[in-house]
């Protein structure tokens, strides 16, 4: 399904931003570098991101993606905490982060090195476009985090949330908002809110979001089963609707279809909206470009995504030692630190 309808794309400058970001992992001492020459190009995080923000200057995909980077090894170190009990770790990290986020150049040379990292991405991030786009940037990246304490304090006391509950966090754990904020700087423009909130350009950016989130959690089911999650579609539908395993596979797979479905009739309508943004005028005409762009990259997010959860090292369960364990992380379980 998305094969024929999604042709796969990537950024041509995608293999000096797999090295470039390599490179960063190791600068900033995000991963030992012994898991970074192992494992970090077989990851494919660059791939994910290099096939989504097509048409971005190679400086804004280079922050884009260095920072995607970053947002995975902050995943892999909240679930390292959660797993060997680490609350005064995950509520210090937490603070900062918050702190780091509003005034990211008094951070960059943080002694830990997730902070500085996370510093010096949004640093690049902020450059690019109008201090307003910070702002909302930084705001739904702190409800970002706070979802990610939630997710934390449902893990460690064994809540799983109810369906509409987990929904709701995991719009926020997938950052749909700053992946779609992101599409901006990627276009060259900041989009005016009457674009952002117009019925047609809103549908489209969560159904390509969804369909990622969900598509997600249909192919990292068993990594977080073997992990004991409780922050997964499958787990909550089970849990909460009491469907089998089967049935809930089913269940996940046909949101996940209905998503791509819905996403071919939303763009269309995003880009009869942008038509209509062309009135004649250069700001139109600009305009106009630049939701066009926008919309055709959440189309890429669906190629991106698929080929990502196939190609990735980090959903093959059944090739790892511990099918708990991912090799790729710092699986350090003493201390606080």
């Amino acid at each position: 399904m998305i094969e024929a309808a999604f042709p796969r794309q990537l950024h041509p400058y995608w293999p000096q931003l797999q090295e470039k970001t390599r490179a960063w992992l190791l600068e900033k001492r995000l991963m030992p570098a012994d898991k970074v020459e192992e494992y970090a190009d077989g990851l494919c995080y660059t791939d994910l991101m290099a096939g989504y923000y097509i048409g971005a200057p190679d400086e804004v995909l280079q922050a884009i993606a260095d920072y995607s980077a970053w947002f995975f090894v902050w995943d892999d170190r909240h679930d390292r905490d959660i797993v060997h009990q680490r609350p005064a770790a995950w509520r210090r990290l937490r603070g900062l982060l918050h702190v780091a986020l509003d005034s990211p150049e008094d951070h960059l040379h943080h002694a830990d090195p997730l902070v500085a990292g996370f510093a010096d991405s949004v640093t690049r991030l902020y450059s690019f476009l109008p201090g307003s786009w910070n702002i909302r940037f930084a705001r739904h990246f702190h409800a970002v985090i706070e979802a990610y304490d939630q997710e934390f304090h449902n893990r460690i006391e064994g809540i799983i949330p109810t369906v509409e509950e987990y929904l709701e966090l995991r719009r926020l754990t997938f950052a749909h908002a700053i992946w779609t904020d992101l599409l901006e700087p990627s276009a060259g423009m900041e989009l005016p809110d009457s674009v952002r909130q117009h019925p047609a350009f809103r549908r489209a950016a969560l159904l390509s979001q969804e369909f990622a989130a969900w598509y997600n959690d249909l192919c990292s089911f068993p990594k977080e089963i073997a992990g004991d999650e409780v922050h997964n579609l499958g787990i909550s539908l089970i849990t909460h609707k009491g469907l089998t395993l089967e049935e809930t596979v089913a269940e996940v797979r046909r949101r996940v279809e209905d998503c791509v479905s819905d996403f071919l009739v939303a763009e269309r309508e995003a880009l009869q909206f942008a038509d209509l943004l062309a009135d004649g005028t250069l700001w139109g005409t600009q305009l106009a470009a630049a939701v066009r762009a926008c919309v055709g990259n959440m189309r890429n997010w669906f190629s991106s995504v698929y080929w990502f959860h196939h190609e990735s090292g980090r959903y093959r369960v059944d090739s790892w030692d511990d099918r708990s364990t991912p090799p790729y992380v710092n699986n350090e379980a003493a201390g606080e630190k």
